[in-house]
């Protein structure tokens, strides 16, 4: 039965998969259709979590807009994520980064994670 999950949704899956992790600040550039024009529009934020996987996989993105705190849910394979922009690698020790909701100002930044050194 899994399997004949795997081969539905293979069609439907990015074929080269979006790269970042929790923690990380990025620019989500997504397709906007307004009549028959598209444009993109960018939401800049810190990846705070990833859900499920497959064609179901998402990412939720926060930043602060105005004092107030913003949240977006985008699905991982959707055709209107046109690109996924790495601006700064966060240090972070856990999966989910639901504690940065009730952070406000300076509180909410992250420490930057350095690259490893390949030898």
């Amino acid at each position: 039965m899994k399997d004949l999950i795997k081969i539905a949704e293979e069609s439907s899956l990015r074929e080269e998969p979006i790269q970042f992790e929790i923690g990380d600040t990025v620019d989500v550039h997504t397709r906007i259709l307004e009549g028959d024009k598209e444009r993109m529009q960018i939401f800049t934020g810190t990846v705070i979590a990833t859900r499920g996987s497959g064609t179901r996989e998402m990412f939720t993105v926060r930043k602060i807009v105005a004092g107030e705190g913003v949240e977006r849910t985008f699905p991982v394979n959707s055709p209107k994520i046109a690109r996924v922009e790495v601006k700064r690698h966060g240090r972070v020790r856990r999966a989910k980064l639901f504690y940065l909701r009730d952070r406000t100002g300076k509180a909410t930044r992250l420490a930057e994670r350095r690259a490893k050194k390949k030898d």
